[in-house]
């Protein structure tokens, strides 16, 4: 190899160190939209509001954190995730932050299940929720509905250690907020107990 190989090839090194230099930080920045700010939405619930970048769809996250933490939980209490977009419902899950035993049954379609049983305020109901790998269940939409204008809500489902209750606090939910951005209404409990 001769010096002006050499001299070619660190010439073309160093202009191509520059441009990767000066491109990162805006793909970086236009890859990573600043996160929002989350804002009380009654209670102990908190509203996260966002825009989809690619669609410009407005998205909206309710969260609710239980009141009692579980073991292995690893300093995360129990929360469940509400998810609308453009003004409607979307889906919710109750996110445990344990790691949830092996699915129990099948849903209508053949769909993993775990069945757990529901407390809202003074009534008993069970249900099949869609077991997402593990890590979180899949919410009806029923069950949401009586949440959001329930006092008491407790959840108990299978951990590969035995049973566990989250217990959650949804009383003073702002249904006005709930309503513009998922058009949901709250729903009084029904009993299968």
């Amino acid at each position: 190899m001769g010096k002006k190989f050499i001299g070619m090839f660190g010439k073309r090194a160093l202009l191509a160190g520059i441009l990767l230099s000066c491109t990162a930080p805006l793909s970086a920045y236009a890859q990573d939209a600043p996160k929002p700010a989350p804002v009380n939405a009654g209670g102990k619930w908190v509203e996260i509001d966002s825009q989809d970048q690619m669609t410009l769809a407005k998205k909206t996250r309710f969260e609710l954190e239980a009141e009692n933490f579980l073991p292995d939980s690893s300093y995360h209490k129990p929360k469940i995730e509400i998810f609308c977009e453009n003004g409607k419902y979307k889906f919710a899950d109750l996110v445990p932050n344990v790691k949830l035993g092996p699915p129990n049954r099948p849903g209508f379609w053949g769909q993993p299940q775990l069945e757990v049983l529901v407390r809202v305020d003074e009534s008993h109901s069970h249900h099949g929720w869609n077991w997402l790998g593990g890590r979180s269940l899949s919410m009806d939409k029923g069950t949401v509905r009586e949440l959001i204008g329930a006092k008491v809500f407790k959840v108990e489902f299978r951990t590969p250690d035995g049973p566990e209750i989250a217990g959650f606090t949804p009383e003073n939910f702002s249904l006005d907020r709930i309503g513009k951005a998922c058009d949901l209404t709250p729903k009084k409990p029904s009993s299968d107990d």
